[in-house]
């Protein structure tokens, strides 16, 4: 329990690293309507929520703690690094962070935050100029910037699983794609015809495959 006290309650790592990639992520998607505002908000708490149990208090292993003492008694669960669940539940002995599924999170958040990035830029040009967002990745699916924000949180959960970020994941989700579904209505009602032709020919958030390497 004492290695517990060391290896969490560290509040201030918890507002410092919530801020950094809430920031970070703001920079990348810029929120300008209450739609925006509002994926927006859902993701800072997924963060918030995740940042708190890494670094903050454990509850996830705090409630399971005596199910994995008994199913891994080998580990000491209240050692930090033990909160990269997956790579302890199988097995990885070395670093957990330089675990398979520690890895494979970069992949999911560096590759989210890019795709942010990507779509932000053609998306707030769009805007600007009163157009619909047809070129760059909206020319392979028509939101790229929440498959964005679902791919960052995805990778996260590889990292450090926990019982809020997987309650908060899915409900997160159906939230963007309920989004998604209302600001297709409004792209209808704007441009017509030209947004229903845009529609039957682009997928909403999986790419063709026979589109997904072209320019």
């Amino acid at each position: 329990m004492e290695h517990a006290v060391g290896s969490y309650g560290l509040w201030s790592l918890v507002i410092l690293n919530s801020l950094i990639f809430i920031i970070f992520a703001f920079s990348f998607a810029m929120p300008q309507t209450k739609t925006d505002w509002r994926s927006f908000g859902a993701f800072s708490a997924f963060l918030l929520a995740l940042f708190t149990e890494m670094y903050g208090f454990p509850l996830t292993i705090y409630l399971f703690s005596g199910w994995l003492q008994t199913s891994y008694p080998d580990i000491n669960w209240f050692a930090h690094d033990s909160g990269h669940l997956l790579e302890m539940m199988f097995g990885w002995e070395g670093n957990p962070h330089f675990g398979p599924f520690h890895i494979l999170s970069f992949v999911f958040i560096g590759g989210g935050f890019w795709v942010l990035s990507a779509a932000w830029k053609v998306l707030y040009k769009a805007q600007r100029e009163g157009k619909m967002a047809v070129t760059g990745l909206y020319k392979k699916i028509r939101h790229p910037q929440y498959i964005g924000f679902i791919a960052i949180m995805f990778g996260f959960l590889l990292q450090w699983p926990t019982i809020l970020t997987l309650v908060l994941f899915p409900i997160l989700t159906y939230m963007y794609i309920r989004l998604a579904k209302k600001e297709e209505r409004d792209s209808q009602q704007r441009f017509g015809k030209a947004w229903d032709d845009y529609k039957a020919h682009v997928p909403g958030f999986i790419p063709k495959w026979s589109t997904l390497f072209n320019n």
